[in-house]
Formats: structure tokens, C-alpha cells, sequence
């Protein structure tokens, strides 16, 4: 029998991802299929209301906000302050997305040397950044849309 290589766990023969902890197995071969398409929609820094516009000019230098605009979780607020942050459907993502349109380990958001980057994490639907599908870690700066699954976010990082 076929066993997961991150967790150990049993598979059957033609499993494409671990039941156990979602690992993806299928063989790639450069073709992929994508379920969500980007929302094209521009983002109005005006459409803010008072209490998110005073958190984003709150934030600490060397932070950033991650301040949902559509999907199941409108209005929600994710604080990245640390070096690495993931976004996802499984409960320990720090940027936790419960919907189906999103992958377990969909996303991880970087910061070094004061500069934050997001990459896809091999996700069934992708990552996009402004509206275009990202391939490798993007930089990301202040307004930028970031769509996961069928989540809508607009970036915000810490003001010096």
C-alpha cells in the first residue's frame, strides 16, 4: 500500500492528496487546472470606514494588514507581524480561510529585510496578486489585492 511522504499515512492507489493532512501526491506536469477565476474589480482606498482606516495607520513598522474585502469572512482583519505567515483552510494558518476554494496550505506571506512577498503553495485554485495569477514569491506593496480561493484582501504594511 501507497503511504503519504509528509505524514506516513495509508493511501489508496489513486489518491491526488492525503486525507490526513491534505499533502498533494498527483505527478505534475506543468498543466493545471484552475477552478477560481480573479475577481477584477479596482479597490477604493475611500470605500475604508473610520475603524479599519485608524488599524491600518496603527500598524507598526515591520507589520502589515491583510483586511478582507469579499468572501465568507468580509470585514475580517489578519495582522502579519511575524517573518512567515500562512494563509489557508487548516485551522494553524495565521490567515485561516474557511471555504472549499481554498487549499489547507494555500499560501505563505514572507518578510525580509522589511519587505513582504507572497507565493502560492502549489494550491489547487492559485494565488493572484492584483488580479494576475502569481508563479514564484511576488512583492507586495501597499493597496495590492491578493485573491485566494474565492477571498478578496487588500495589503497593508506598517507606515514608518
Amino acid at each position: 500500500m501507497k503511504t503519504c511522504p509528509a505524514c506516513g499515512h495509508e493511501l489508496l492507489e489513486d489518491a491526488n492528496f492525503c486525507p490526513q493532512c491534505g499533502h498533494n501526491l498527483a505527478k505534475h506536469t506543468g498543466d493545471t487546472t484552475r477552478v477560481i477565476s480573479p475577481v477584477i474589480e479596482e479597490f477604493d482606498p475611500e470605500e475604508l470606514d473610520a475603524e479599519d482606516a485608524a488599524a491600518i495607520e496603527a500598524l507598526p513598522v515591520g507589520s502589515a494588514l491583510l483586511l478582507v474585502l469579499r468572501g465568507g469572512q468580509s470585514g475580517a482583519r489578519y495582522l502579519i507581524d511575524g517573518e512567515v505567515a500562512t494563509a489557508g483552510r487548516h485551522p494553524d494558518s495565521d490567515v485561516f480561510l474557511d471555504d472549499v476554494t481554498v487549499s489547507r496550505h494555500h499560501a505563505r506571506i514572507t518578510r525580509e529585510n522589511g519587505q513582504f512577498s507572497i507565493a502560492d503553495e502549489n494550491s489547487l485554485n492559485g494565488t493572484y496578486v492584483n488580479g494576475d495569477l502569481i508563479d514564484g514569491a511576488v512583492a507586495l506593496r501597499r493597496g495590492d489585492e491578493v485573491q485566494v480561493g474565492k477571498f478578496r484582501m487588500v495589503f497593508f504594511p506598517g507606515q514608518e
